[in-house]
């Protein structure tokens, strides 16, 4: 029952801080105010850590440290470890005839692609992993193993996904969605436990967005792409978890432990 009002909670959280942060802004500012968008995802992220400190400081009594924040350049391992997939999941398109080349200005990718950037982290990546791979993660980590905990915020955090505005128009689509969106937070689940913090989760979620937004590559296909994402991020996350004693046991420690019996 504990484990379903974490989820629950963090539910509503995801909803709240999306809404408080990219409604304020909106007030004040008209809606072609170029201003606008990263201020909505300046307050999204405003929100997720003024909600997330109060329901660990209030409710569930978790030290704010306990979300992992040592090693900030983990993000970058993070980056890449979230680019890779996508960006090798849309030349696979392109060459099985499921997406095409699109030509694309470089240089005006080049000056959009800082801003863009900075509103994918702030508005997505970093408050959604805060709550999920962050507070989530930690709070669960009591009653739970690793390998629960990243099957439960792995599917909640995808299941959100059918609802999504980019989930597509059809059934099949919004499906294969949330399945992709499973399996990326999986992946980011995966960083949460090679790098014992949040830093590298977020990084994967960021690197995700930057690959998908900024690859010159049209989907001709959207559910084969889905399908392609979703096992190179599978992929990813098994890599990031190998070593780890999570996909299977280490055979060092079921070594000692089948010692520490006799």
């Amino acid at each position: 029952m504990r484990t379903l009002w974490t989820v629950l909670l963090a539910v509503v959280l995801m909803f709240a801080q999306v809404i408080i942060g990219s409604t304020l802004p909106s007030l004040f500012l008209d809606r072609t105010d170029p201003l606008l968008q990263p201020l909505g995802a300046l307050g999204v992220t405003l929100a997720a850590l003024a909600l997330v400190w109060a329901v660990r400081r209030f409710v569930y009594r978790r030290p704010w440290s306990a979300l992992g924040w040592r090693r900030p350049w983990h993000i970058l391992i993070g980056v890449a470890a979230g680019a890779l997939p996508v960006l090798a999941a849309l030349a696979t398109a392109v060459v099985v005839g499921a997406g095409t080349w699109v030509p694309m200005d470089a240089s005006l990718l080049l000056t959009a692609l800082p801003l863009a950037a900075v509103v994918l982290l702030l508005g997505q990546a970093f408050p959604e992993e805060l709550l999920w791979r962050g507070h989530v993660f930690d709070s669960l980590s009591p009653r739970l193993s690793p390998r629960a905990i990243l099957v439960i915020t792995s599917v909640a955090f995808g299941s959100l996904h059918l609802v999504s505005n980019g989930s597509g128009s059809t059934v099949g689509d919004k499906l294969l969605y949330a399945l992709m969106a499973t399996t990326l937070g999986f992946a980011a689940g995966a960083a949460r436990v090679r790098g014992g913090g949040l830093w590298m989760a977020a990084g994967v979620h960021w690197g995700f967005h930057l690959a998908l937004r900024s690859a010159p590559v049209q989907p001709e296909s959207f559910g084969i792409l889905l399908v392609l994402m979703a096992v190179g991020l599978t992929l990813a996350g098994a890599a990031l978890l190998r070593g780890q004693g999570v996909l299977r046991p280490d055979r060092r420690q079921a070594d000692l432990s089948s010692r520490s019996c006799v």
